[in-house]
């Protein structure tokens, strides 16, 4: 008996069940295409949840650089270390994410 990686939740079940105990899904009544099909749902929809946290980090980046150039606040004050921290954290967390899909896109099959 060893353990093997549900094809629709990716957590830990064993080779013998007909069907996972932590989603449901039907292993026993599965054909090959129908694992398949939903290995690549489930590569979709991480890409799809990577791809918006990209966009929400951009959109982190633009409001912190807007404020820190058009938001009126000087050098020294809070405001202004708000907007800069805003925008690294923006730009630093896109890259992350831009690193992620490139990794999933190359290394899944």
């Amino acid at each position: 008996m060893a353990l093997i990686d549900c094809p629709s939740c990716t957590k830990k079940i064993s080779d013998k069940a007909d069907t996972c105990q932590h989603c449901g899904f039907n292993l026993g009544q599965a054909t090959d295409e129908d694992i398949v099909r939903k290995k690549q749902l489930n590569r979709f929809k991480k890409l799809n949840s990577i791809q918006t946290q990209s966009m929400i980090a951009m959109l982190l980046f633009v409001a912190g650089f807007a404020f820190m150039y058009w938001g009126g606040a000087r050098q020294d004050e809070l405001h202004y270390n708000i907007a800069v921290l805003m925008s690294v954290v923006g730009f630093v967390w896109y890259i992350v994410n831009r690193i992620r899909i490139l990794i999933i896109k190359r290394f899944s099959s």
